[in-house]
């Protein structure tokens, strides 16, 4: 296995001129570690002077800043077998492995669908290292009506195989809250679940928890248009509470637009404490209790 991602994401322009693409300093230490539990190790940003950054290099910068522990996340085949492997190579990495939404409906059409969840199952029974079973869930963004019952065949599939195997269920969810918790009523939710990269309000948080969720939040609570958002993070108990980057993509402000990695979690820990009104301290050693609980001990 490569100690380098896999695959790129694309530099962005804006009215045809480049965008600051290098990568962001690194914010003061955290008074206690924490633990970014969503993360794509496996995809690079184009930044500039980012042909070098790897795995390795984006462990070490986490540690320095008060972020030892990430959990990597595998959306695809190739990412989830990607996954794998890096948790069993890196001490400070456990796993997550699944089918992305967006992947099912493209799966479906070629026939590959259900050798696809086959070979995950394999995957999230590789080793103790792979703790979760995500991302899956439902994505009315990206997915119009053809491809949401493959979605909705492959994310209940994905809920059975967490509670087969008593992992933790990463949920991912976008423009889809009433149809998420439609499938998770009906098919009945895992021990552990954490609603990724959350997107609601704080009513739909509340129905989230009341179903037993964990809540992440990423770099989109700093954003300016994120009220809702952040509402939302203010009714979330700490015992429910975790915090995640999703790098490379979702950095955090006043960085919108550069690279993201686990070492900006503090910029999103720092603005969940000031909305929440939460010593930052106390924030942070909650966050990583709660993370080791929502997943499955510690590592």
């Amino acid at each position: 296995m490569s100690d380098r991602p896999t695959r790129r994401r694309a530099a962005t322009t804006e009215q045809g001129h480049t965008r600051d693409r290098s990568r962001p300093p690194a914010p003061e230490p955290l008074p206690h570690p924490v633990v970014d539990n969503h993360c794509h190790l496996d995809i690079a940003d184009s930044a500039d002077g980012d042909a070098d950054w790897t795995v390795t290099d984006a462990l070490a910068a986490a540690a320095a800043v008060g972020v030892p522990r990430i959990v990597q996340i595998g959306c695809d085949l190739p990412g989830a077998r990607w996954a794998v492997e890096a948790a069993a190579r890196h001490d400070a990495l456990v796993a997550g492995v699944a089918l992305h939404p967006n992947e099912a409906p493209r799966l479906a059409a070629a026939g590959e669908l259900e050798a696809a969840l086959a070979e995950i199952e394999q995957l999230a029974s590789a080793h103790d290292g792979v703790r979760a079973v995500g991302e899956t869930g439902l994505d009315h963004f990206r997915t119009g009506e053809d491809g949401r019952a493959a979605q909705v065949e492959s994310f209940a599939w994905h809920v059975d195989l967490a509670k087969r195997l008593d992992k933790t269920l990463v949920i991912h969810d976008r423009d889809a809250h009433d149809e998420v918790l439609d499938v998770l009523d009906a098919e009945g939710v895992p021990e552990r679940w954490v609603m990724h990269c959350f997107s609601g309000d704080a009513a739909f948080a509340r129905a989230c928890l009341d179903r037993g969720a964990h809540l992440s939040f990423a770099g989109t609570v700093t954003f300016k248009n994120a009220a809702p958002l952040r509402e939302a993070l203010a009714v979330t108990p700490l015992d429910r509470l975790l915090v995640e980057t999703d790098a490379p993509f979702l950095t955090p402000t006043p960085h919108r637009g550069r690279p993201n990695a686990s070492y900006l979690v503090p910029v999103t820990v720092r603005a969940m404490a000031e909305v929440r009104g939460d010593d930052l301290e106390v924030l942070c050693r909650a966050l990583d209790a709660t993370t080791e609980r929502a997943f499955g001990g510690s590592w």
